[in-house]
C-alpha cells in the first residue's frame, strides 16, 4: 500500500478544522456563564490564561527552543504581533456581542467569514473552487443574504468580525512559526497589555477571579476554552486550503444560531 504523507496531512487538518468549529460554536454557552465579568476583562483573562496553558504544552513538547528562536525575529514578532492584534479584537467584538444579546448577529458574522477566506484564498494563495464548491457557495450566501434583513440594520458586528478573522487566517498561514508556537508567540505579546487591564481595573485577585470559586474556575477555563479550538485552528490553516477552510467553517455559525434562538 502507498504511503501519501499529503493525505495524511490533508485528513488531520479537516478533522483539526471540524474540531475547531464545533467548540467555537457551543462557545456562546460558556461566554454566557462568565456575564459576572465586562468583556474587556474577560479577553484580558482568556489571554492570559491561554498563554499559560500554550507555554506548557509549548515546553512539555519540547518547542521551548523555537519559541524563543522565534521571539528573537523580527520577521516572526512582526507577523505575530499582526495576527494577536487581529485575534484581540475578534475575541473583544465577539464577547460583547454575546453578552449583550447578539449571539444571532455574531453568528452572522461567522457564516460571512467563509466567503472572506474564499475571496482571500483566490487573492493571496490563488485558491481555486471546484463546480461543487460554488454551488455549495452560492446556496450558503443566499442563506445568509435571506437572514441579513432579520437583524434589522446593517450588519456591522458580523462584517467586522468576519473580516478580521479572515484576515487572521490570512495572517496566520502567511507567519512563519507554526500552529503551536504561533499561538505561543501571540499570547506572549498581547499578554502585557491583558496583565496591564486586569491590574489597573482590579482592586485586588478577589476581584479579579470574581469572588468566588465557581467563577474563578470559570475564569481559568477561558485558557482551555480559548486554546484548544485556536491550536486546532492554526493547524487547519497550515494543512488545507482556505477555500475548504472556508466551507467546513459553516459549521460554527450554525450550532451558534441554534443556541441564540434557544438563549
Amino acid at each position: 500500500m502507498i504511503h501519501l504523507p499529503h493525505v495524511d496531512r490533508t485528513r488531520s487538518g479537516v478533522l483539526a478544522a471540524l474540531a475547531a468549529f464545533f467548540l467555537w460554536g457551543i462557545l456562546p454557552i460558556f461566554w454566557k456563564l462568565l456575564s459576572f465579568l465586562p468583556p474587556q476583562s474577560i479577553v484580558a483573562q482568556r489571554t492570559v490564561w491561554s498563554l499559560l496553558l500554550v507555554f506548557a504544552i509549548v515546553f512539555w513538547s519540547g518547542e521551548g527552543r523555537a519559541l524563543l528562536t522565534g521571539l528573537k525575529s523580527p520577521r516572526a514578532l512582526a507577523w505575530h504581533l499582526l495576527s494577536g492584534s487581529l485575534l484581540a479584537s475578534n475575541w473583544l467584538l465577539y464577547v460583547w456581542a454575546t453578552l449583550n444579546g447578539h449571539i444571532i448577529e455574531a453568528a452572522l458574522g461567522y457564516y460571512l467569514n467563509p466567503f472572506f477566506n474564499m475571496l482571500f484564498g483566490a487573492l493571496w494563495f490563488g485558491d481555486r473552487n471546484s463546480r461543487w464548491q460554488m454551488m455549495a457557495i452560492v446556496l450558503a450566501l443566499t442563506g445568509v443574504g435571506i437572514q441579513i434583513p432579520a437583524v434589522g440594520h446593517f450588519p456591522w458586528i458580523a462584517v467586522v468580525l468576519a473580516v478580521t478573522f479572515s484576515l487572521y487566517a490570512v495572517v496566520r498561514k502567511k507567519a512563519p512559526l507554526g500552529s503551536l508556537v504561533g499561538l505561543a508567540a501571540e499570547t506572549s505579546l498581547l499578554a502585557p497589555f491583558a496583565l496591564a487591564w486586569l491590574l489597573f481595573n482590579h482592586s485586588s485577585p478577589a476581584q479579579a477571579f470574581g469572588g468566588s470559586w465557581g467563577h474563578a474556575a470559570l475564569i481559568i477555563g477561558t485558557g482551555f476554552a480559548t486554546a484548544v479550538p485556536l491550536l486546532c485552528f492554526g493547524h487547519a490553516t497550515r494543512t488545507i486550503r482556505l477555500t475548504t477552510l472556508g466551507i467546513l467553517q459553516f459549521i460554527g455559525p450554525t450550532i451558534q444560531f441554534f443556541i441564540g434562538w434557544k438563549l
